[in-house]
């Protein structure tokens, strides 16, 4: 029996399943979830019907799953505009700000094919009408409107959300977006700190340029692949930083939510915090366990004579 599968089927979580919160459901389950997803609850949201299909197919592994094909708003609007655009991963509840999009390669993926009319909800309401009071993992790629999203709830929910993952936009692709500095902000002032960060991008080139040098097909991918993307949105992780009062059954997840992070540094702390806290014996085999893991990341270094050699040069400077 592994031992996250022995903390995930502990008294505390049976009773409580992990509750996971998908916005913008759009394309594969979430790779960090398949570990998790036997023993959890998922609340997925995707108004785009054209790839919700697909999430209906592939998220059945869940111990309960809830998928709203809704507009998932800030508000208490009954029925929200929705911007379909020519890539399903673009549609938004923004309309695309094309001015500013047309000096980047990508622009096409924006332009809007229709604007409908469709049933919103708030995050307020779908709690209440699923009779949750928690939010454990919060993933969102809502398409310019993750912080505000995550603000619509109540201070006790955000506080003890455990894991919090946004996509927010560096550039202008939508009227009115949350913009990454704004949610760094926010975040700074709350209890988390920043696990991971991925910049993505496009190209700094208009689709027509593009089209006037390489016309379509295989040589405009060559040429695309030979030029450097600019800093267009980026793929940001927090974790709780536990520095409030949190009960055992989140001490445990939040060791399972990092181990499979891989912050094996900050499933050691919550590991010995707990110890200390709650305990339990199964804390101590969480501590070994994450020992191990930090260890077995030496096996994994590539050029590790050059690691090694670098190591020694500063010891000796010392």
């Amino acid at each position: 029996m592994s031992l996250i599968y022995k903390v995930l089927t502990s008294p505390e979580i049976m009773e409580q399943p992990p509750v996971l919160l998908d916005i913008g459901a759009s394309g594969q389950i979430h790779r960090s979830w398949k570990q998790i997803a036997r023993y959890s609850e998922c609340i997925a949201f995707d108004a785009d019907q054209r790839e919700m299909d697909y999430v209906e197919k592939q998220q059945s592994g869940f111990k309960k799953l809830h998928i709203f094909n809704c507009i998932l708003s800030d508000t208490d609007k009954n029925e929200t505009d929705f911007y379909l655009t020519k890539s399903p991963y673009c549609s938004s509840i923004l309309e695309p700000d094309i001015e500013a999009l047309n000096v980047w390669a990508f622009s096409d993926k924006f332009k809007i094919e229709q604007k409908v009319n469709l049933k919103s909800m708030n995050l307020k309401q779908v709690l209440k009408q699923l009779k949750l009071n928690r939010i454990d993992w919060f993933k969102t790629d809502s398409q310019g409107t993750d912080l505000r999203l995550f603000k619509s709830l109540s201070e006790d929910i955000q506080n003890k959300i455990l894991v919090a993952e946004f996509e927010p936009g560096i550039i202008d692709s939508y009227k009115d977006e949350d913009k990454f500095y704004e949610l760094l902000r926010y975040m700074d002032n709350k209890n988390f700190w920043l696990s991971n960060l991925t910049i993505k991008g496009s190209h700094r080139i208009s689709s027509n340029e593009l089209n006037e040098i390489s016309g379509s097909g295989l040589m405009q991918k060559i040429i695309q692949y030979s030029m450097n993307k600019a800093p267009g949105w980026s793929e940001t992780s927090f974790i709780n930083s536990f520095e409030i009062d949190l009960s055992k059954r989140e001490y445990l997840l939040g060791w399972v939510f990092s181990t499979i992070q891989h912050q094996h540094g900050f499933a050691l702390t919550l590991s010995k915090k707990g110890a200390k806290l709650f305990g339990d014996k199964i804390f101590p085999e969480m501590t070994e366990h994450s020992i191990k893991n930090i260890k077995k990341g030496i096996y994994k270094l590539k050029f590790m004579p050059a690691v090694l050699e670098k190591i020694f040069k500063s010891l000796k400077l010392k």
